[in-house]
């Protein structure tokens, strides 16, 4: 597949356009695993195999000199002699992706160069959607919600600092599955302030962040400082990803709970 973006099209990130491209890939072949049915843990796992080899063998075709870190490959540490690393998470999201017909189920694609997160796409397969960094559509941009902000989080396990900042802001909490899905809402419009606080590898976060970035959402860790990613260690303690209107509000909020 041609990745190079057309003459007439000079705004197009070549990168991100292999991002979105590959994380639509790997959600049409999940869409696939998952019409074949079985029990959950069965569908869990052939999710995370296929799409993770898809992911590894796309990326390295179309870039054999870069690294890659995948929630479902081994880290050597090698990236970290590398420019140019690819971080993936195949398919976040597992326990939604084995209930159908749930939606909030994601693929992630990342490009970190030098250190610095430069390109990313969020795929939502169940929903028809890629959301990324190409350029080749559009991202939403940040839109005033009326009435009370809306707080993602976990369906299953929503943790007692998510409520505490529902409550100190005056939020509508709204349950659901994988980070890329409580992530991408907040680009979509469709809830306001994802601020998770119980700590997540850096596959979780860094597509979703990439893309909430290009869509000119604020992004940071919890207490406001910058989030790094191809770290020795890729375990990162939180993430905030909200309108930009509420961000100084839900900052200081969060270094009050500590």
């Amino acid at each position: 597949m041609n990745t190079a973006p057309p003459p007439s099209s000079p705004g197009l990130s070549v990168d991100g356009l292999a991002a979105a491209e590959v994380a639509t890939l790997a959600g049409a072949l999940l869409l696939e695993v998952r019409a074949r049915g079985g029990a959950p843990d069965e569908l869990k796992a052939a999710g995370d195999r296929t799409a993770h080899l898809l992911i590894i063998d796309e990326l390295g075709r179309r870039f054999p000199d870069d690294a890659i870190l995948s929630e479902e490959g081994a880290d050597d540490l090698v990236r970290l002699d590398h420019r140019r690393v690819w971080i993936v998470d195949p398919l976040d999201g597992t326990r939604e992706f084995s209930e159908p017909p749930r939606n909030d189920w994601a693929v992630h694609v990342a490009l970190v160069v030098d250190g610095a997160l430069v390109e990313g796409a969020v795929a939502l397969p169940s929903r028809g959607i890629t959301l990324s960094t190409s350029g080749e559509t559009p991202l939403p941009a940040p839109v005033v919600h009326d009435g009370p902000p809306r707080l993602v989080v976990s369906r299953t396990r929503p943790t007692e600092h998510g409520q505490m900042l529902a409550s100190r802001l005056g939020a509508e909490l709204v349950p659901m599955g994988s980070a890329g899905a409580k992530a991408m809402a907040v680009v979509l419009g469709e809830a306001d302030v994802y601020a998770h606080s119980g700590g997540q590898y850096e596959w979780d976060s860094a597509a979703p962040v990439a893309v909430a970035a290009a869509a000119g959402f604020h992004v940071s860790r919890l207490d406001g400082s910058r989030l790094r990613y191809n770290q020795s260690n890729p375990w990162l303690p939180d993430v905030l990803i909200c309108r930009p209107d509420l961000a100084e509000t839900v900052i200081s909020l969060c270094r009050e709970f500590g």
